[in-house]
Order: C-alpha cells, then sequence, then structure tokens
C-alpha cells in the first residue's frame, strides 16, 4: 500500500489548510487512518484518526480538538485533515499512515504504512 499527503504550506497564524491523504494498494475501507505530526527537534505525535469500516469513529489529540477535523471519502481513498484557527506550534511535518486495526492507537509504531509527509509552516 501507498499513502501520499499533499495540501501543505505556509499560512499565517488564524489560517487554514487542509491536507489530503490519498491510498493506493490498500482496500480503503478495512483500514484504520491517522494523522502525526512532527515538528523540528521533536517526537512524532498523534493528531487525529479516522477509524476504519464498520466503526468510522475519531479521536483527535487535545491539542487540537475544536481546531481540526479528519473527515473521509471512501469513494476515493483519501482522508482529509481540515485545519483551522492555526497557531505557529502546529508548524511540523505532517504525515498519515495507515493500519488494519480497528484500535486507534497515538503510538506510531502501530502503523506499517506512511506517507513521505507534507509541511505545514504557520508564520506569527
Amino acid at each position: 500500500g501507498q499513502l501520499v499527503e499533499s495540501g501543505g504550506g505556509l499560512v499565517q497564524a488564524g489560517g487554514s489548510l487542509r491536507l489530503s491523504c490519498t491510498a493506493s494498494g490498500l482496500t480503503f475501507s478495512l483500514y484504520t487512518i491517522v494523522w502525526f505530526r512532527q515538528a523540528p527537534g521533536k517526537e512524532r505525535e498523534f493528531v487525529a484518526a479516522f477509524n476504519r469500516s464498520p466503526s468510522y469513529s475519531t479521536n483527535y489529540a487535545d491539542s487540537v480538538k475544536g481546531r481540526f477535523t479528519i473527515s473521509r471519502d471512501n469513494a476515493k481513498n483519501t482522508v482529509y485533515l481540515q485545519m483551522n484557527g492555526l497557531k505557529p506550534e502546529d508548524t511540523a511535518v505532517y504525515y498519515c499512515a495507515a493500519s488494519v486495526s480497528s484500535s486507534i492507537s497515538n503510538w506510531d509504531r502501530a502503523y506499517p504504512f506512511w506517507g513521505q509527509g507534507t509541511q505545514v509552516t504557520v508564520s506569527s
């Protein structure tokens, strides 16, 4: 399976971006898709998740609740991360990852499939 992220860029604080994660080579509905991010000098951290069929539950890190929304379009094999109210501390490389597990984990090693990442930079 392959995951490809897009949609990153430079935005001012308070602005918005929408990231996309498009999968190929996977039976998409059967995969839990998550977003992680990694800022310079910091460990990779969990951001948001959209569980696989049949649950389709979502989960968010406390730091992004109320600002970020994860959504999923199985017909397009794509998961989106709508990011509103961006802050400079949201600056990071954002990665999507996938697992067949129906349990959402915030441990990055739980996910065997990863995209290449997309840079998000929020200026103050």
